[in-house]
């Protein structure tokens, strides 16, 4: 994605690691791969859930709120599985920006969303259990080995909201089990 270049004032705040800069601008090409396994060996529940989390373009921006969110994983150790639903929440930062945090779960994500144009890069870190070891900037610059405690690791890619209640962050090469991650977040009632 040719967004990446047009980050001057993220690169002062915030330098995205080498290995994730190169997941970033493979977005495609990886989300390519993970779908046409996905599609041909999952399940039938998981695959019409799939295709509802990548229907829509990215439109209007404004993802504060509470939201129900969903881990499909694609390729790699199974072609798609689905988890249910969990907590998220996303504020805005006062620097800009906002921060996304998955809440519930025993795999949990934290990090920052950029507003770039349609598609905002994610810059953040997956964890086990209730609290990472570092946060994003704190991760080693050129390892992708998780970091202990809690089995921490870069978490980058991008986020799209599809509409008013439904939006996606799109995980290319998660470290750990997976060949493709999707968070998959629809709008918490009230």
């Amino acid at each position: 994605m040719l967004v990446l270049l047009l980050l001057p004032g993220l690169a002062a705040a915030q330098q995205i690691r080498p290995a994730d800069r190169e997941r970033l601008t493979e977005t495609d090409a990886l989300l390519g791969r993970a779908l046409k396994q996905a599609l041909a060996y999952g399940a039938a529940a998981d695959i019409a859930l799939l295709t509802r989390a990548m229907q829509g373009a990215p439109g209007d921006f404004d993802p504060a709120g509470d939201w129900n969110c969903r881990t499909l994983k694609l390729g790699g150790i199974l072609p798609l599985v689905a988890y249910p639903d969990f907590s998220c929440r996303i504020e805005p930062l006062e620097t800009g920006g906002w921060r996304l945090v998955k809440l519930t779960g025993s795999q949990r994500v934290v990090g920052t969303i950029h507003a770039t144009g349609p598609s905002a890069l994610f810059l953040g870190v997956g964890h086990v259990g209730t609290a990472p070891a570092t946060d994003y900037a704190g991760l080693p610059p050129d390892d992708q080995t998780p970091v202990e405690p809690n089995q921490t690791t870069a978490d980058v890619g991008w986020f799209e909201q599809m509409g008013p209640d439904r939006a996606r962050l799109l995980l290319p090469d998660p470290v750990l089990e997976s060949d493709f991650d999707i968070l998959y977040l629809t709008r918490q009632a009230g």
